[in-house]
């Protein structure tokens, strides 16, 4: 009998895991993000060793830059050619990508935001010419690499490989950079930087590189606080100035015919 009655007793309910454990969750999904990050930083140091051998490239160089909201620009990779100096963005995010030339934020998945990488790099590529003497200056290209994992919708004008400017898939890096310098042998057959002037630019990069990791946290702090100020900001209208929710704003940034600018309801229906 007290067999029978214990296999009708209630089943005890499990025990909610503790708070810690979502915070252990979100270290780990960071870690992931970072050693994605690694990945995709290692993948193109591959490629960029195999270019040709009168190349020089750096990587992670960060240097001073007035500007920046931090004082200094981080530089993923920088290539010098006797047809260029390439400055490259990498971006590991996954999903896809819409975004234009002179759009203030991109979007990923058409919901979160990303600061446009064009605007970011020319940032950069400003910094760097604070350095290197003023002949050199019409000989820098900005180059920003995404990942597969990414689908992108972007203005055509940045995929055009004659452009100075341009957005491509990582996996095409190499090819890109080759391409490119082979077009600019056709208009030039006098390299624009000599073995010198490259040795003489990579020596001045490489001393100005900042390699203190108290500066380096400390700038990658910056930014981060940064971002979340700007995501705590509340967002207005910029017809009447009334502020939206974060939903609004979203639903704004991912239509097109708002063209990156935000309104409330009812100047939304009058657009």
């Amino acid at each position: 009998m007290i067999r029978l009655l214990g296999l009708f007793k209630k089943k005890e309910k499990p025990q909610s895991k503790p708070k810690k454990e979502q915070t252990s969750n979100k270290k780990n999904n960071e870690v992931v993000a970072g050693r994605k990050g690694e990945i995709g930083e290692y993948k193109i140091d591959i490629q960029l060793s195999q270019l040709p051998k009168e190349y020089m490239y750096l990587n992670d160089i960060m240097i001073k830059n007035a500007k920046s909201a931090s004082g200094y620009s981080q530089i993923d990779h920088l290539v010098l050619t006797p047809y260029g100096i390439f400055v490259i963005e990498t971006k590991n995010y996954q999903g896809t990508i819409y975004g234009g030339r002179n759009r203030k934020q991109w979007l990923i998945n058409g919901k979160f935001k990303m600061i446009n990488p064009v605007i970011q790099n020319y940032g950069h590529i400003q910094a760097l010419k604070t350095l290197v003497d003023k002949r050199f200056h019409s000989s820098f290209i900005s180059l920003v690499s995404f990942t597969k994992r990414c689908k992108l919708k972007i203005d055509m004008e940045l995929r055009e490989i004659s452009a100075d400017e341009m957005v491509i898939y990582d996996i095409y890096l190499t090819e890109t950079i080759n391409r490119k310098v082979s077009i600019a042998k056709l208009k030039d057959k006098e390299p624009l930087l000599s073995e010198g002037d490259i040795q003489q630019v990579y020596n001045i990069l490489s001393k100005a590189n900042i390699t203190d990791p108290t500066i380096r946290e400390q700038h990658n702090k910056s930014l981060k606080e940064k971002n979340s100020t700007n995501k705590s900001a509340a967002a207005k209208c910029v017809v009447c100035s009334k502020p939206v929710s974060q939903k609004v704003k979203d639903y704004c940034m991912a239509n097109k015919k708002f063209d990156g600018k935000v309104y409330c309801y009812e100047h939304q229906r009058s657009r």
